[in-house]
């Protein structure tokens, strides 16, 4: 196999090791990779149809940010996320997911506001059905779409990025009944403030959304040192 399975014709070779990256990384947050299991160039070059070159500088770019260890002359390593790690994630998203409520006051649509209804509703459904695969990919829309009323691409960029940090760990927490119904009554109470334009509210409420998931996390244990 060569690159151009991976890449367009005429793509260059950053973007080239974008791609390399972006996969990586959402290979690592899902948790298809273990902690401080290897992540072999040549593996994995064979599996995404390219050579060695960008996976390599993909994984010194995943070094910058913390998920890959680099040992010299030995390889490359899985390094996981902490229990502090975790709580940082979700502290800064719980500001950062106030901002973009407060913000959605001023920008949102009604067809976003429809199309948020809507999500909120299937979940509800799925809710009740203990239809946890579905409940998770709901939980994501109703923030991607929150992220785009926003009217920030800078905001969303950010918050898109600590969403998927913590993937896998979401699936376990909306795997509780409890707390998966608690977070969609949430989400239509954060909703419900942006469609009255209540920046306060609707800010304090986002906020408070992420807490209770830290509280939630705290209680059942699920993160590790």
């Amino acid at each position: 196999m060569d690159d151009q399975v991976f890449m367009k014709e005429g793509a260059d070779k950053y973007s080239l090791r974008g791609m390399v990256f972006t996969k990586l990384r959402e290979d690592i947050l899902s948790g298809k990779y273990e902690a401080n299991e290897e992540l072999k160039e040549i593996a994995i070059g064979e599996e995404l149809g390219v050579s060695r070159t960008p996976v390599r500088e993909a994984l010194r770019q995943l070094e910058l940010e913390g998920l890959v260890k680099i040992i010299p002359n030995k390889g490359a390593y899985v390094a996981g996320i902490s229990n502090k790690d975790i709580h940082d994630i979700y502290m800064i998203r719980s500001y950062l997911e106030g901002l973009c409520a407060r913000w959605a006051c001023e920008n949102i649509t009604e067809e976003q506001i429809d199309e948020i209804e809507e999500v909120i509703y299937l979940s509800d459904f799925h809710v009740k059905k203990k239809h946890y695969d579905q409940i998770v990919e709901l939980d994501s829309k109703f923030h991607e779409l929150l992220y785009a009323a926003s009217g920030s691409k800078i905001l969303g960029h950010l918050l898109r990025d600590y969403h998927q940090y913590v993937h896998s760990l979401r699936k376990i927490t909306l795997s509780d009944p409890e707390r998966a119904a608690n977070s969609n009554a949430e989400h239509s109470a954060i909703l419900e403030a942006i469609r009255l334009r209540d920046k306060e509210k609707a800010e304090k409420l986002a906020h408070e959304h992420i807490i209770r998931t830290i509280s939630n996390i705290n209680n059942h244990n699920l993160a590790k040192d």
